[in-house]
């Protein structure tokens, strides 16, 4: 939530359960990148989600 810049309600409609994990798909963070006006955000939202595929494949 803290990376995105996103609000508690946006990260909560987005999550899903991953086995143990809890883990944003890559559809939502992938869209968010594309929108994101920010390129600083937008950098580490892309790192969030190389982490959310490498980790939670």
């Amino acid at each position: 939530m803290n990376i995105t810049g996103m609000s508690e309600q946006w990260v909560v409609a987005r999550i899903k359960q991953k086995g143990d994990n809890k883990c944003i798909p890559w559809k939502n963070l992938k869209d968010l990148i594309l929108a994101y006006p920010d390129t600083k955000k937008k950098v580490d939202v892309f790192a969030l989600s190389v982490h959310d595929l490498v980790v939670c494949p």
